[in-house]
């Protein structure tokens, strides 16, 4: 009897000293959460070129991949060894090909467009003036309202400009040093990303089988097993969803901008810029891009902002029926509550790129509480609950099965 009691006080022992160390731990880190967040700043500052390099590298993997697939079915039999290598230098120089034309075309057009847009805005503002005048020149009171509105914001912008910005120049010239030194930091942050880039999609498959060693050294075959399976679900969750969210928004920019040079609707290229970028959010994304797209040609030509409504709406039916759907399929097996739940959630958590990533990260919570959910009702011992729950939501299971289809079709492309 002695041997079991002292067990059982030792038990109650290691239970009640993890229970303090764990309670001094969450004390420390909830009372030094600033100084952890210092120490995770400064980290991540010495490691940004590792960050934009593994960035990088899992951009072009899928280049990578394919043109090593394409040089080792083609090349002689003894030039085959050169095509990992090759394979990395084709996928590097293309996405720095692909960047630099971006840049070149967009940027100079894009930069004519925002000037001549700026100096178009006193003389458009004066027209609708005179319109104003000649429409609603018996009724003073309407004319004065619209008069003032325009002295009162000519008032504020001049009061703006001597008062806010002018006295900020003499900060702004001193801190060109300072923007001088960040733009070198980015830019080697960039060219050391580049090479870390090099070095990861070089040695990416002996790199992926380090990482299976270890976790097979660690875990039991079981848990090993669960655990690299949804390595790999997250892997084909995010490189199929953002490649796919990439592609798509590059078909939208360039139908978006030959649809606004067929209409002859200005600032085409700005405007298609704007709508291909925020194509990249889901669901949300079509609205913000045509908000503002809208408003630029609505200062210039009211009836053409017109025709541009009505033309993005069509164009985003047919990305949301035909476009969308053959590239992305339902990768994500998420419903539309869902989606909008997952961008407002992360969109308020990390901005802009919390609702571009937000959709694969939920996805992967969202699979992993399902297959919790099926694995506790069937230790439960109720698995005619889940069989149940498919039967009465057959819309969900039918969600499902285009994404394992879209999963498998994944596994099977080389």
């Amino acid at each position: 009897m002695k041997d079991p009691l002292r067990k059982r006080y030792l038990y109650f022992m290691l239970a009640g000293f993890g229970a303090i160390s764990l309670s001094v731990i969450l004390f420390f880190v909830i009372f030094r959460l600033q100084g952890i967040g210092d120490a995770l700043g400064s980290i991540s500052a010495i490691l940004a070129p590792f960050l934009y390099g593994s960035v990088i590298a899992y951009l072009l993997r899928p280049i990578c991949n394919s043109s090593q697939c394409f040089l080792e079915t083609h090349l002689p039999g003894k030039m085959r060894k050169a095509a990992p290598a090759l394979a990395v230098v084709i996928s590097l120089i293309t996405g720095i090909l692909v960047v630099y034309a971006l840049i070149i075309m967009i940027a100079p057009q894009l930069l004519d467009s925002i000037v001549t847009l700026w100096n178009m805005i006193p003389s458009r503002v004066q027209e609708f003036l005179n319109w104003a005048k000649v429409t609603f020149g018996e009724d003073e009171r309407l004319y004065e309202i619209f008069s003032n509105g325009y002295e009162t914001l000519y008032e504020t912008l001049d009061n703006w400009a001597k008062n806010t910005l002018m006295p900020q120049v003499t900060s702004i010239v001193s801190g060109v040093g300072m923007s001088v030194w960040k733009l070198l930091k980015f830019l080697y942050n960039i060219l050391i990303g580049l090479i870390v880039a090099t070095y990861l999609l070089y040695g990416r498959k002996r790199f992926a089988r380090q990482c299976v060693l270890i976790v097979r050294s660690v875990f039991s075959e079981k848990w090993a097993n669960l655990l690299l399976d949804e390595v790999d679900f997250i892997d084909r969750m995010f490189g199929g969803f953002i490649d796919g969210k990439l592609m798509d928004s590059a078909i939208m920019g360039v139908l978006c901008y030959i649809g606004c040079s067929l209409l002859r609707i200005p600032n085409a290229l700005l405007v298609s810029a704007i709508v291909g970028v925020t194509n990249v959010i889901p669901f949300f994304g079509p609205f913000i891009g045509a908000v503002p797209a809208t408003l630029l040609i609505l200062i210039q030509d009211p009836v053409k902002a017109l025709w541009f409504v009505i033309f993005i709406l069509i164009l985003q039916q047919i990305d949301g029926n035909v476009i969308g759907p053959r590239i992305l399929g339902n990768r994500t097996g998420l419903s539309g509550f869902w989606v909008m739940f997952a961008i407002i959630l992360f969109g308020g958590m990390w901005g802009i790129v919390g609702m571009v990533i937000c959709v694969p990260v939920f996805a992967v919570f969202y699979d992993l509480v399902k297959r919790l959910v099926r694995r506790g009702l069937r230790r439960r011992g109720h698995p005619e609950l889940w069989e149940q729950y498919k039967a009465d939501y057959p819309d969900d299971e039918k969600e499902a099965r285009q994404h394992n289809q879209t999963v498998k079709s994944d596994e099977e492309a080389p």
